[in-house]
């Protein structure tokens, strides 16, 4: 589930070098980015109850192992088509490995997580990546976020608070966190580091082939860990919902939102790009709704509404920029 925006020219989303659109862009190729964006959110969002669905059916380390291995492929494949294949990004692979380790851990954690806490909650343990990322971006590349940027995300903090302990001010208190939550949030940890650390890492290597080599690795990593789940696994006897979630989360999930995110960086300010992943527990609602697996508690839905807000704080924040 970009499962966060990723980042442009190798960047996670909502991160551009220079903090800005890589050009000036019309009103039209604004609102094109915009849709791509909500493209994006649902995307990523569908990955929440999707994963929930194949949980019991197989080790979430082996399945990434798999899922990884179709997205490289894919990765490599349009890259090639790309003609961006060259020499110079195959130096120094083990930068791949150490950025694809935090991001196997990211989606083996989230699938894991996924088995006992509900897909809203662990949309909401999503929705602090941003501040975490804050955190890890000064702490590796001295990034600084602006005022109205740290209110949004404080916000958005404060809603996801309100989803994960489910609206119990007395859970917060004792800090009554759920297993599959607690186990997200330290793959959110994983994926906030990735995203400095890749920035840190990345040398101008072509993004697409760069992506397909991070994929590969993680690939790897993942194909080791887990070789004896994957060679025990009777995957000719599994349900044909485990590999179209396989296919769904590697080529929509990874590749699809690869792309958008590319897209809508060279047309949104980076701040904008970032806003969206606020909307993502709304748009898992909206998939478990459409799954006919019903909707959350009440309770839960001013935590939601806050993540919305942080979204608004976050879109108008750039458009105070340009007046």
């Amino acid at each position: 589930m970009l499962n966060r925006p990723p980042a442009p020219d190798t960047i996670e989303p909502g991160t551009t070098r220079t903090g800005t659109p890589a050009r000036a862009t019309r009103p039209g190729e604004v609102g094109k980015g915009h849709l791509a964006m909500l493209c994006f959110a649902m995307i990523v969002a569908g990955s929440f109850p999707f994963a929930a669905m194949v949980g019991p059916y197989v080790d979430p380390a082996a399945l990434n192992a798999v899922r990884f291995a179709v997205a490289a492929a894919a990765m490599w494949a349009v890259a090639l088509g790309a003609g961006q294949v060259q020499a110079r990004v195959f130096q120094a692979p083990w930068r791949y490995f150490a950025l694809a380790g935090l991001y196997a851990f990211y989606f083996v954690t989230m699938f894991e997580g996924l088995k006992t806490a509900e897909p809203v909650s662990m949309a909401a343990v999503f929705t602090l990546n941003p501040a975490l990322t804050a955190v890890f971006g000064w702490l590796v590349v001295q990034q600084v976020t602006t005022a109205r940027m740290a209110l949004a995300i404080a916000i958005g903090g404060v809603g996801a608070l309100w989803v994960i302990f489910r609206g119990d001010p007395a859970a917060l208190a004792r800090f009554e966190i759920g297993r599959g939550e607690q186990i997200y949030f330290w793959g959110c940890i994983g994926h906030a580091l990735y995203s400095p650390l890749l920035r840190r890492l990345n040398r101008g290597e072509p993004a697409l082939a760069f992506t397909a080599a991070i994929l590969t690795a993680g690939a790897v990593i993942l194909g080791v860990w887990a070789a004896p789940d994957i060679v025990t696994t009777d995957w000719a006897a599994l349900p044909p919902v485990v590999w179209w979630v396989i296919l769904y989360t590697a080529l929509m999930a990874t590749g699809v939102t690869f792309l958008i995110v590319r897209f809508a960086t060279l047309r949104l300010p980076s701040a904008k790009v970032m806003a969206y992943t606020y909307l993502v527990p709304s748009c898992v609602i909206l998939w478990q709704l459409a799954l006919g697996q019903g909707g959350p508690a009440v309770v839960v839905l001013p935590g939601v509404a806050l993540t919305v807000i942080s979204l608004l704080l976050l879109l108008k924040d750039e458009d105070a920029h340009r007046t």
